[in-house]
This record gives structure tokens, C-alpha cells and sequence, in this order.
């Protein structure tokens, strides 16, 4: 849409632009963006059996007939009353005033491959309606999406991780969050939330702070910044990222939209990290979707005695029948979970040298039986150490070469500590 020129391009007649979009299909052309436009507006994310009537008919021709009256009764009684009004112009007038565009499936910037397996798992819901999984929670793919911001979707969306949890967030919570979509967005990667406060402020922050890119899916339009609060925060998204919705511009952050747009963060994202979560949340919702796609899911442990990782521990544990989630601490935990096979490996963590390190077993025990301040001979050691004499004297000189025992004329003892370089 942003090559379009809205007022040359649109008939103020949506029949003549559809009739124009159905003389070229397949073509992004004004009339197929101002269909799907019209049902992003018509259509609540998540209805199941219009997704079926749109990809079985396309659009411009689901849009002919919905209005027409002519579509199945089932599709008509979910659209109701918005199959009377045609705001769709508007719409797309409004979203470029404020530098958004509309993204469309027929559209090269689409991000086919991460939200795929949206598609495999409506094909599997029932086609009873009472059978089938409430909208709230079902694996709808989008009819289209309003972004807002400078970088293409498909080329955000192919590296990135989803970091959620609480809004009523700990400070170590957003600690983590914050490093951690930091150490995320350092390493290329993008870290994708859904724009509120807490966790998922924490982890927008700690990508802006590493210059790195960061997409916001909000439950509400891409002009209407919400919470007002991070008006200031996802501004600064917009600007070096994406802000990312479902719904056109002007829409309310209705309750039950929180619910569904939780599938697009899991479905748009490699994989899906909890950092703080209560046991019945968004976060968690968002972790079962990514969980029913084939995605990774992680979380982060917190203390037992803390509500808000209540949820995160639940998801470590798994059940009878599931392995849990796996358990991340750090970027490179989440990138090995989630990166290129033999690229982004974890490496192990670094595990301070000790002297004692490659000790023998009798030397282990020579160097124990040896007192702190009077030297004493081997004869002795010997005795606490439950060794032959000839063994102490074998593994004492490799002791003193190594500063941990000494002599002192008349025995051997522990060498004093060494005294840290500078100090003094």
C-alpha cells in the first residue's frame, strides 16, 4: 500500500475497485488491498469458518458475496452487522496519515513460512462449529496485517524470539527481560512482545537499548498507541521496528482481542520465552499457543516464593503426558533452543581454574592431611592421609610446584593463600 496513491488509486465505489482486484488475480492491486482491508475491519481475528470461506473464494470475491447476502449463514451470522457498512477506504487513508501500511498474504513482505503452521492447525479444527476450539484461542491464521514502522516483517519475523510475562512484573523480572532481549537483539536477533507494561515493556527497552530491532503486536490499532503510558515507548518502536495488528487503525484494545492476538506473537516467533508469569495469564496463553504450533517454549525459573513465576515453574514441570518447557537463563540458553543447527550453540559456562584441578587421588589426600600453620613429616602425613611414605614423598614436590604446600625446615604445611595482584 505504501507505493499506492490512495486518492489516485481507490474508487470511492469499493464495487468498482473489487471488479478491477477480480480482473487480476493473485496481483497486489487496490482493490485486492482495500478487500482485505474491509475484512479486517468485518471479520474478529480467530472466526474459524470465514477464514475457510475467505481462502476457499479469495477475498475480493468472499467480500462480493458476504454483501451480497449471498455467503453461507453461518459466515453472514458471525460478521453481523459490519457486512453493512464499508469503512475500508477510510481505513487505509487513516494508516497512511500515520506511516502504517497494510501487509497482505498476496504481498512479498508476507511472513509465510513463520505463520504456516497456523494454517496446518485450522485444517485439523472440526468442521462442527460447537466442535470446534473457542475463538479466543483458535489457530486462525490472519487475513491480513497493519504495520507501522520502517522494517519488513518477513525479514524481522525469520530471526526472532517472543519474550512475555507479567504486567505486574518483579524488578527481577524485568531485569531478566531487559538483559535478556538485550543480549538477544546484540546477536541480530529480533525480540517481539506485545507492547505492555511490565515484562514485555522491559524486553522492548532492552532491544532499543542494544540497537536492535524490536516488533510490537498490539490487540488494538497501530495509530492508537495502548497502554497510553508506552505511547512513548512504542513510538520509539515504530521507528526503528514494527508495530503489528489485526485490527485497522482506530480500534479499541477490547478484552477478548488480548486473548487472540496471543497466537500471532507465538506464531510470528521462532520460539517463546516466559520470564515472569502468574499460573492464569497471557503469558501462558501465549506459551500454549506457541506450544500447539510446533514452536519452542522456554521459561525462566524464579523463586518459589514468588507469584509471578508460579506460572513459569508449572511450565518447567510439564505433566504426565508432556515434557515441560525447556529452562533458559541467559541469550545463548534461548539461542541454543532456538538458532541454526551447529550456529547459535551455547557455550558452557565458564567454570573459574582451581589449583587443585588434575590432582591425583593421594595427592588430594596428602594435601588435606596437611596442618595450616607447624610443618610436619611425611611419616605423618602418611598416617592422616591412609597412604605409604613413599607415595607422600612422590606427590609432595608437584605440591610445592604448585604454591599448595611448603616447607618449612622442619615439616610441611598448607602454603599461605596468595596475595591478589595490586593489593597491598
Amino acid at each position: 500500500m505504501s507505493g499506492h496513491n490512495l486518492d489516485a488509486d481507490l474508487d470511492a465505489d469499493l464495487e468498482a475497485d473489487l471488479a478491477e482486484a477480480a480482473a487480476a488475480p493473485g496481483e497486489v492491486t487496490p482493490g485486492l488491498l482495500r478487500a482485505r482491508a474491509w475484512l479486517s475491519r468485518a471479520v474478529e481475528p480467530g472466526t474459524i469458518d470465514v477464514w475457510r470461506f475467505i481462502d476457499r473464494l479469495g477475498p475480493v470475491e468472499a467480500v462480493r458475496r458476504i454483501r451480497s447476502r449471498s455467503a453461507p449463514e453461518r459466515v453472514l451470522g458471525l460478521i453481523g452487522a459490519r457486512a453493512e457498512r464499508d469503512e475500508s477506504l477510510r481505513d487505509l487513508r487513516r494508516a497512511q496519515r500515520c506511516g502504517a501500511r497494510l501487509l497482505v498474504p498476496e504481498d512479498d513482505e508476507w511472513p509465510a513460512f513463520p505463520l504456516h503452521p497456523l494454517t496446518l492447525a485450522t485444517a485439523e479444527e472440526p468442521d462442527e462449529p460447537r466442535h470446534q476450539s473457542d475463538r479466543t484461542t483458535a489457530p486462525v491464521p490472519p487475513v491480513a496485517l497493519w504495520v507501522r514502522g520502517r522494517g519488513r516483517l518477513d525479514e524481522l519475523a525469520d530471526r526472532s524470539v517472543a519474550v512475555v510475562g507479567s504486567r505486574a512484573a518483579t524488578a527481577y523480572g524485568e531485569h531478566v527481560a531487559g538483559d535478556l532481549a538485550y543480549q538477544l537483539a546484540e546477536r541480530g536477533w529480533t525480540v517481539v512482545s506485545g507492547g505492555a507494561f511490565g515484562i514485555d515493556a522491559a524486553a522492548h527497552r532492552g532491544a532499543l537499548a542494544a540497537d536492535g530491532p524490536t516488533v510490537a503486536v498490539l490487540a488494538c490499532g497501530v495509530d492508537r498507541p495502548y497502554p497510553a503510558g508506552n505511547g512513548a515507548l512504542l513510538h520509539r518502536i515504530a521507528d526503528s521496528g514494527l508495530l503489528v495488528s489485526e485490527w485497522p487503525p482506530g480500534a479499541a484494545p477490547h478484552r477478548h482481542r488480548f486473548l487472540v492476538r496471543n497466537r500471532l506473537i507465538a506464531a510470528l516467533t521462532r520460539g517463546t520465552v516466559v520470564v515472569e508469569a502468574a499460573a492464569r495469564s497471557g503469558a501462558m496463553a501465549t506459551a500454549q499457543r506457541a506450544k500447539r504450533l510446533g514452536k519452542q517454549v522456554m521459561a525462566v525459573p524464579g523463586p518459589v516464593t514468588s507469584a509471578m513465576s508460579v506460572g513459569c515453574h508449572e511450565l518447567l514441570r510439564g505433566t504426565a503426558d508432556e515434557a515441560g518447557a525447556r529452562l533458559v537463563a541467559s541469550a545463548a540458553h534461548v539461542l541454543d533452543a532456538v538458532g541454526g543447527l551447529g550456529v547459535d550453540l551455547a557455550e558452557p559456562p565458564e567454570r573459574r581454574a582451581d589449583r587443585r584441578d588434575g590432582l591425583s587421588d593421594v595427592a588430594r589426600r596428602v594435601l588435606d592431611a596437611c596442618p595450616v600453620r607447624t610443618g610436619v613429616a611425611p611419616e605423618r602425613l602418611a598416617g592422616i592421609a591412609g597412604c605409604d611414605v613413599l607415595e607422600v614423598l612422590r606427590v609432595l614436590p608437584a605440591l610445592e610446584l604448585a604454591e599448595l604446600v611448603q616447607w618449612t625446615g622442619t615439616g610441611w604445611r598448607l602454603a599461605p593463600p596468595r596475595t591478589p595482584a595490586g593489593a597491598g
